[in-house]
């Protein structure tokens, strides 16, 4: 049984994305008092005593502020009208009804599914004044609510459970998706990239740029298997972010690299990877994701003659944190290999939730600090007691060492890099910490200073042991 959806529709600035956020606890959606600021579906599941539902997010009815996108924007809200179970209709109740309000109750009234009308930005009197003339767009007595402050939130929630069809009512369990985060400059092709995922127009793809502006989670399926595509906003440089608008979408498309368990990092190759690029790739490195580069517009490269393996050397050079990543050519306009690239991003995130043993890992350690040892510091050597692997996605990697200040940020790499090669995460991401331990337990005796080079690994005791 399908998750019952919740789409929430109104004018412009009657405090849909202000309610959209309130529902689910969490600032997801942009809130600007600029008019179209949301373009695309935003749609989050949200659990409400024990059901869940699906809350929809829409752009407002009535007012475009791009005309180039006029007819995209009315069809995601189509389409959102059309997937509902239960729809809230937002009016503004210190303005009242304008003829905006009439237009959106005019396309409401042939749905036959519950409608709530809901009167945001209510107070006592502005709510008491404005009920009657609420009362002619043809619903029930609104439902009073103030979005920013929280009011009634909780008990319109209830309302929205009390009037789901039975059929929707019944939670559906299953299990976590697996999340993917699409990031890139702008116009890179991420939004076609996810509707030939999704199978649908389920976000805007256009050709002006900047037209995603919220990060926009859009579930699909392949293979029996639940996923979340996550859709970001083109990222540019700060210093050419147009407004408020913009900067708080770069700002979470940063945020859904970090709640991302896999990243997929598009990269335009009709254009020259620049500055943003890199500033993209540093973001990946520094929340240490598993990633994949997805050479998008291949088809445009191949057109000039250019070839897989002269591109890799290309993404290498101008890319050179970025070598762990595995690369894939895509051509998101015709859907070649985008699924492709969905198989690899299961593959990656299965390889970083992998557990090395400490006996393992210890060796791995061992043999690398033996091929290249730490330089001497003002007469003193860094020396590695013992490792162990205290979590995955990213694989961290706790080294107990003599003083981590012997340790150059050099060696630091050299280790991450020994240690993925040695244990097979070739293709992922890892973190190595270095700490302070001047005393091991050997045996039952006295606590010594155990240099792992002289140590009997096989003897270590494992991990819930150790701590």
């Amino acid at each position: 049984m399908s998750t019952p959806i919740i789409t929430i529709v109104g004018r412009p600035n009657v405090g849909k994305s202000t309610l959209f956020n309130a529902m689910i606890g969490k600032r997801l959606a942009i809130v600007d008092p600029t008019a179209g600021v949301t373009r695309d579906r935003l749609s989050v599941e949200h659990q409400h005593e024990d059901r869940t539902i699906e809350i929809v997010d829409t752009g407002g009815i009535g007012i475009i502020d791009h005309p180039g996108l006029a007819k995209q924007i009315e069809q995601q809200i189509r389409y959102a009208l059309d997937a509902a179970d239960l729809i809230l209709f937002v009016v503004d109740s210190q303005v009242g009804v304008t003829p905006l309000d009439r237009k959106v109750a005019q396309l409401l009234r042939s749905r036959t599914i519950p409608i709530i009308l809901v009167a945001n930005k209510s107070d006592n009197t502005s709510l008491e004044i404005a009920a009657n003339e609420f009362h002619a767009l043809g619903f029930d007595t609104p439902f009073p609510i103030s979005a920013r402050g929280r009011m009634g939130i909780r008990a319109l929630l209830d309302q929205v459970i009390e009037r789901l069809p039975e059929s929707s009512k019944d939670p559906v369990d299953k299990p976590e998706p697996m999340k993917i985060a699409m990031v890139g400059k702008r116009n890179v092709g991420k939004s076609t990239f996810i509707n030939a995922l999704a199978g649908e127009e389920r976000v805007i793809a256009n050709e002006i740029p900047g037209t995603t502006r919220d990060s926009i989670d859009v579930q699909f399926e392949k293979g029996g298997l639940s996923f979340v595509a996550i859709d970001t906003a083109g990222i540019r440089k700060k210093r050419k972010a147009e407004g408020s608008i913009e900067y708080y979408g770069m700002v979470r498309s940063e945020r859904s690299i970090r709640r991302a368990d896999v990243v997929l990092f598009l990269v335009d190759a009709a254009e020259p990877v620049g500055q943003v690029d890199r500033r993209i790739a540093d973001q990946i490195r520094t929340a240490c994701k598993p990633c994949a580069i997805v050479v998008n517009k291949w088809d445009l490269a191949q057109e000039r003659g250019i070839v897989t393996e002269r591109y890799d050397q290309y993404l290498a050079k101008t890319l050179p944190g970025m070598t762990f990543a595995p690369i894939i050519f895509t051509t998101a306009m015709d859907g070649r290999n985008i699924f492709r690239a969905i198989d690899l991003a299961r593959s990656l995130f299965k390889k970083a939730q992998k557990r090395i043993s400490t006996g393992p890992l210890n060796r791995a350690v061992k043999e690398a600090y033996m091929r290249r040892r730490p330089r001497v510091r003002k007469g003193l050597i860094g020396k590695i007691y013992y490792a162990v692997q205290v979590r995955t996605l990213p694989p961290t990697f706790l080294l107990f060492v003599n003083s981590p200040k012997l340790f150059e940020q050099a060696y630091y790499r050299y280790m991450e890099n020994s240690l993925r090669e040695d244990l097979g995460f070739e293709e992922i991401p890892l973190r190595v910490v270095f700490r302070t331990r001047k005393r091991f337990a050997k045996g039952s005796g006295a606590r010594h200073e155990v240099d792992l080079l002289e140590a009997d690994i096989d003897s270590f005791p494992e991990d819930d042991e150790m701590f």
